[in-house]
């Protein structure tokens, strides 16, 4: 097997990671693979406009998987309309919930819109088009190339992105990948060759522009020495591990976690992820823990702080919208450094997991 991205594995210790003892550093150093971090920082800040009008962008919204319903709710966040009736049915109750409790005005990104819409199932093209109001159905994925200026992949298997991102890709067509852009080394592998290409795409977790999570960022100070940080979250570690680790990832130093460690079941997670400041990191991911979805604690040497996220809207929109700004000026919100980092901890994971709790080490 090829060697893994910036992924090692040792037996169970709290030693710090050495390469004696039967480890292998399987970092891209010396090899074609290297993240040249450097590199990727200079590409993420190119100001240049990825599509031809920032005043009028064609969306398309593509994919639609079991347990997710993104185009419907995104789809109406970014075009500011939609269908009460027809939404009221989408089958995801919370979305007319958080829609419904929108600040009037909040709806609608100007100068965007989505224009098409294709989903696995062509039922749910048609019912997406009609509680989002989107003009046009396609019935190929591929139909949109030449119809739009970018693409969104609504899709939250990570293991589906590379085959569903590259004929986009291929095209030089822009796109936003649902979270996580991937959860295995081949593919993660073939997203750094196409970001080295200059493919522009991009992929986060709503989580990363919760305002309570941001709220917290700027308190730190105020517990002493952080010490230990949890989070809550429902779902898997392969779908929604992301979200419980990109809602705390900003809270301390990127390229700085060292290691993550597996305890519990495929369908209770619990993960414990090191940081070279010395900060613990417990993500507990649990199938049907949704009512602690998404409460953080963060606890210091003189306190502690808390809360939880709530407003979903937000946290959506401003991933949007934050999209919305890198097609307009080719600056990605988010250095493609950290979303490596954070593919390689949600990989590690999965890799302890499978390997009955090992420690395995997230290396450069």
């Amino acid at each position: 097997m090829p060697p893994s991205p910036g992924i090692r594995t040792r037996k169970l210790s709290r030693k710090p990671a050495s390469c004696e003892g039967g480890t292998l550093d399987t970092s891209f150093e010396g090899s074609e693979h290297n993240i040249e971090r450097t590199r990727h920082e200079v590409k993420d800040t190119i100001d240049m406009a990825l599509i031809s009008n920032p005043d009028k962008i064609r969306l398309a919204m593509l994919g639609m998987v079991d347990g997710n319903g993104h185009p419907y709710s995104w789809s109406a966040i970014i075009n500011g309309r939609y269908d009460t009736q027809v939404m009221e049915d989408c089958g995801y109750p919370v979305i007319p919930q958080y829609l419904g409790a929108a600040p009037e005005g909040a709806l609608g990104i100007p100068g965007v819109e989505v224009t098409h819409v294709w989903c696995d199932d062509p039922s749910d093209s048609d019912k997406v088009s009609r509680a989002a109001l989107i003009p046009n159905v396609v019935g190929r994925a591929e139909e949109v190339i030449g119809q739009v200026d970018a693409v969104i992949v609504a899709t939250d298997r990570g293991n589906e992105h590379v085959e569903r991102c590259r004929p986009f890709i291929e095209a030089g067509l822009p796109i936003f990948i649902d979270k996580p852009m991937t959860d295995n080394t081949d593919d993660l592998r073939q997203f750094i060759a196409w970001h080295e290409a200059g493919k522009p795409f991009q992929s986060t977790s709503a989580m990363r522009y919760a305002k309570e999570f941001r709220a917290l960022d700027t308190q730190l100070d105020s517990i002493g020495e952080v010490r230990l940080i949890t989070i809550t979250m429902a779902k898997s570690w392969e779908r929604y591990g992301i979200h419980a680790l990109e809602a705390v990832y900003p809270m301390l130093p990127a390229g700085g976690y060292t290691s993550i460690s597996h305890r519990g079941t495929d369908e209770r997670n619990l993960m414990h992820l090191t940081h070279n400041s010395g900060v613990e990191i417990m993500l507990y991911v649990i199938d049907d823990l949704y009512g602690a979805f998404g409460h953080v604690n963060i606890s210091g040497t003189k306190g502690s702080l808390s809360t939880k996220v709530e407003d979903t809207f937000f946290a959506f929109k401003s991933q949007l919208e934050a999209y919305v700004a890198y097609l307009r000026t080719g600056v990605s919100p988010v250095p493609f450094s950290e979303t490596v980092e954070l593919m390689k901890i949600i990989i590690a994971g999965l890799k302890s997991r499978e390997e009955g709790g090992a420690v395995v080490d997230i290396v450069d």
